[in-house]
């Protein structure tokens, strides 16, 4: 039930009554959740962000995403980053985002 506040506040970022209606629970407890799950990932952050802090890891993670992805330059990407990219020749026009700019979601 956690896990539904939590994601339910985090899509809806509006009042914490409202999330409290929907899901048939106390304003409180949508409060103390968020607290209770967000200082949880917190908690894990440096287990699942991580960065490279070396030359060669650094280098090692510019490969990675200019062979893979075909990106140069690129470290790393946060969810939901859209990355500007050349259309591509098939299916290029699902690539088109909302501002008419060819990118893709990494």
């Amino acid at each position: 039930m956690k896990m539904d506040i939590f994601l339910r506040s985090l899509g809806d970022p509006g009042f914490q009554q409202g999330v409290a209606v929907d899901l048939d629970v106390n304003q409180s407890t949508v409060s103390r959740t968020l607290i209770t799950v967000s200082e949880a990932i917190y908690s894990k952050r440096n287990n699942w962000i991580t960065f490279p802090n070396t030359n060669d890891l650094l280098g090692v993670a510019i490969n990675e995403w200019a062979n893979t992805k075909r990106m140069p330059s690129v470290i790393g990407a946060i969810d939901c980053t859209h990355v500007k990219i050349t259309k591509p020749r098939i299916h290029g026009d699902e690539y088109v985002n909302r501002k008419g700019i060819c990118s893709t979601n990494v």
